[in-house]
């Protein structure tokens, strides 16, 4: 007997260090739903190694995944998804850093991004970064990303039905309960 779908809340922040586990964990979410399943993939290949990291993680996935390359317009991603599928955004902070690179208005795309996972049909899984439990950068643009991270994860925690820290594999609750 299998076991039945998960029902996945409207929005679920999966927040970790590197290699902390946190996109396994919730590409499990989303395997459990039943849903059909999205990835939102927000990361440029700029060089061999990350290429090889993407197919990499698109091996790891399957063939049954729909794939959206957004590295830049997350918004306008999510506006293409629909009832009955399952999202996983992966991740906010390398979003995050595309849009700091063109000098974007991050106030401004944060409430643009906020304003789309609320009226978003299907439930939202987003992988973020940790990144204000190490030393304080030593350059300024450094500082500037960690400072806006800090800020995205925040206001993805408190739009977030369930928010789950993962440490070495293992998820922990922040709110919500662990399915």
């Amino acid at each position: 007997m299998s076991p039945s779908p998960l029902a996945l809340p409207p929005l679920t922040l999966v927040i970790g260090g590197a290699r902390s586990g946190k996109s396994r964990y919730a590409e499990t979410l989303l395997r459990r739903s039943g849903c059909a399943r999205v990835y939102i993939a927000t990361a440029e290949a700029w060089d061999d190694e990350m290429r090889a990291r993407i197919r990499s993680h698109v091996q790891d996935r399957g063939p049954d995944w729909i794939t959206i390359e957004a590295p830049h317009d997350l918004a306008g991603a999510l506006a293409h998804v629909g009832e009955g599928q399952a999202v996983l955004v992966d991740c906010a902070t390398l979003w995050l850093t595309n849009r700091m690179l063109a000098e974007a208005d991050l106030a401004a795309e944060t409430a643009t991004l906020l304003a789309a996972l609320r009226v978003c049909p299907a439930p939202v899984v987003v992988v973020s970064n940790e990144v204000g439990w190490s030393i304080v950068p030593e350059n300024a643009l450094a500082r500037a990303f960690r400072d806006a991270q800090g800020r995205l994860n925040q206001h993805l925690a408190a739009e977030a039905d369930l928010a789950v820290a993962v440490m070495a594999g293992l998820p922990l609750a922040l709110r919500g309960q662990l399915p």
